[in-house]
């Protein structure tokens, strides 16, 4: 098994803890707080999981998640994550993250931004349209009737798949929506964001959507704009 190093412990980073060390990876996660803030998280996730420096987290990690607010993604340094594939899980959010004129423009989607910064490493865009307590209790085992699709993004095939992997063992499909500069479709606000994975935008009600479902909502987020 590989080695997920996880940037950022809020929700989103918290739940991919719990799912990875159950699917048998070697976990270490940080955040800006530094290590010792992470004690009681990491020992509830057992001997697996450990806390970690975030130049520690992304060393170590054969793929990175980095889900830590957008805003804050410029503060890392460029070169943190040169060779590795990572997993971007951030949106835009103005109220936190201030206005960002690429993306206000639309010349760039939020991994188009997150990828400029870390120009070395090879970016996928996912987990970013799904509620953390909706992605903490959909998971099932390969080939379960009632499986849920997640997307992903991105311009290397080969990190694509390396991504597909980790979420296939983690206990969801993915479907590959296609490259960076198309994951607009299913960032904030658009048909397939976060409430689509629940029943009436409730996050208590999960729902459970395929591939076909997800093709649907991303057609919708496409005719928008026609």
């Amino acid at each position: 098994m590989s080695t997920i190093g996880i940037i950022g412990s809020g929700n989103i980073g918290s739940v991919l803890s719990r799912l990875a060390v159950d699917a048998g990876y070697d976990v270490v996660i940080a955040n800006s707080r530094g290590p010792q803030s992470l004690t009681e998280l990491v020992d509830g996730l057992g001997p697996k999981a450990r806390a970690a420096t975030v130049a520690e987290a992304a060393a170590a990690g054969d793929l990175v998640v980095v889900t830590i607010p957008l805003g804050r993604v410029e503060e890392l340094p460029a070169d943190l994550l040169t060779g590795k594939v990572v997993i971007d899980t951030c949106n835009y959010y103005p109220e936190r993250d201030g206005d960002i004129a690429a993306l206000d423009s639309h010349e760039l989607t939020t991994s188009g931004l997150v990828q400029r910064h870390f120009a070395g490493a090879r970016v996928v865009k996912a987990f970013n349209n799904i509620f953390a307590e909706n992605l903490g209790v959909l998971q099932r085992p390969a080939g379960a009737p009632d499986r849920t699709t997640l997307t992903i993004a991105g311009d290397d095939e080969a990190a694509e798949e390396a991504v597909a992997q980790f979420i296939d063992a983690i206990g969801y499909d993915t479907f590959d929506t296609g490259s960076l500069a198309d994951s607009w479709r299913f960032q904030r606000d658009q048909p397939a964001y976060a409430p689509a994975y629940t029943e009436h935008g409730d996050p208590s009600e999960p729902r459970r959507l395929t591939q076909q479902d997800l093709q649907a909502l991303l057609e919708q987020a496409d005719r928008s704009v026609r």
